[in-house]
């Protein structure tokens, strides 16, 4: 049975820092691309950043303002650990989301299509407010 577990979410101050983890159960975490999506109350799914298997590709996602997440977030990962990592820097209340990650068996596939996660974690809270 796989199982990802993100964890890491909260609540904290605009300019704050937050690291996610996602760690992973029941599948050869090494062969998948993994990512971080997430959703807004009210608002479609965003896909957020994608690493492939080895680390040596990533994608980040835009914002609703048309600016880079790379600016402010760094996707990471662990093979050893079976963890996939969201460092996020800078928050602001616009961060303000479901944060869930995923798993895709192409291990190369950083690009989102329709089909991108075959697995998916239920997902870790992230607010931003003073």
């Amino acid at each position: 049975q796989v199982e990802l577990v993100e964890s890491g979410g909260g609540l904290v101050q605009p300019g704050d820092s937050l690291r996610l983890s996602c760690e992973a159960s029941g599948l050869t975490f090494s062969g998948y691309a993994m990512g971080w999506f997430r959703q807004a109350p009210g608002k479609e799914r965003e896909p957020v950043a994608f690493i492939s298997w080895s680390g040596t590709m990533t994608r980040y996602g835009v914002t609703r303002n048309g600016v880079s997440m790379k600016e402010r977030f760094t996707i990471s990962r662990d093979n050893e650990k079976k963890t996939l990592y969201l460092q996020m820097n800078s928050l602001k209340p616009e961060d303000t989301a479901v944060y869930y990650c995923a798993a895709d068996p192409r291990p190369y596939r950083v690009d989102v299509d329709a089909q991108w996660g075959e697995y998916w974690g239920q997902g870790t809270q992230v607010t931003v407010a003073s």
